[in-house]
């Protein structure tokens, strides 16, 4: 297998159910014959789908991706509550669910749209003084972090099968789908675990853009794997581009100081032209060079990184 030490830019994996995401991370490094790897959003075992993976320089982008929106497709089963919220727990509690109409299934469902506060599961990869609450919840010794803000901006009912609920959700980092459909089989008064989750997007990725852990093994030994390989400066497609010249790429990887000033006329990006906090740099072949913090209060630009080339 050829050497990929010197790849850098992010691959999206279509990680498979039943395997951690660090196991994922592990795969993927080994196969692509990297130093570095890193994903940007743990999947829970049990679950499947879009698993961004962060390629050796591209690591230092992770930051930039763990807060983008989420979609998922999931399956709730009704009647059945577990420890975890999920198939992989112990069932804590059961109920006959009702003949629910579709009228009410919905309006509950809808009911969960916009802002909201979430209390993340004891169960979860959150950790408590360096320790992952599902080994304390494991070892007897729960602890519940208090609840945090998060946004579910749409949620709409794919298919009822009575007991189970079909159900795909777009939302905000840090959404816990399996608390969702806990509180959800709460509202409706039966409880509920989620059966199935699948991850479908992740920060503008989508799983048409994934492959699979036996897909990738087969990409590297056929040296096709650049194909999937996204570049460092298309991992974030939404953020202000600058197009820098020589000089201002010398003048960035030497650290000195830089101004919107410096801006104009390479990319025609101006101060007052910048959108949000974040600039990024590319160089004149288009390989990313630096991304910049914009001080909107004296028009300076702080450096978030510089890539080496």
């Amino acid at each position: 297998m050829p050497e990929t030490s010197g790849q850098n830019g992010i691959i999206v994996i279509d990680k498979p159910a039943g395997m951690t995401s660090a196991r994922v991370v592990s795969i993927v490094k080994k196969t692509l014959r990297v130093k570095k790897v890193g994903h940007t959003g743990t999947l829970d075992p049990f679950a499947e789908g879009v698993l961004i993976c962060c390629v050796n320089q591209a690591t230092r982008l992770a930051g930039f991706l763990l807060h983008g929106p989420k979609k998922y497709i999931a399956e709730l089963k009704l009647g059945e509550e577990t420890d975890t919220q999920d198939l992989t727990g112990t069932v804590i509690s059961t109920a006959e669910p009702d003949n629910f109409s579709q009228q009410t299934i919905q309006e509950v469902f809808k009911s969960f749209e916009g802002p909201l506060e979430q209390m993340p599961p004891v169960y979860s990869a959150l950790k408590h003084k360096g320790v992952p609450l599902y080994k304390l919840a494991r070892s007897g010794n729960p602890v519940q972090k208090p609840p945090r803000r998060v946004e579910i901006y749409s949620i709409n009912i794919l298919d009822i099968a009575l007991p189970l609920i079909r159900f795909e959700v777009s939302c905000s980092a840090g959404t816990y789908i399996r608390t969702l459909g806990a509180d959800i089989g709460k509202t409706l008064g039966c409880g509920g675990h989620l059966n199935r989750l699948k991850r479908t997007a992740s920060s503008g990725f989508v799983l048409d853009q994934a492959v699979s852990l036996s897909s990738l093994e087969k990409l590297a030994t056929s040296e096709r794997l650049p194909e999937k390989i996204i570049s460092m400066a298309d991992t974030l497609p939404d953020m202000p581009t600058c197009r820098a010249d020589g000089q201002l790429v010398e003048k960035i990887r030497q650290g000195q100081m830089i101004t919107t000033r410096d801006l104009v006329g390479n990319g025609g990006i101006e101060g007052t032209r910048i959108s949000g906090p974040n600039i990024k740099v590319v160089d004149q072949t288009g390989d990313l060079v630096a991304i910049l913090n914009y001080q909107k209060h004296d028009r300076r630009l702080n450096y978030c990184c510089v890539f080496l080339k």
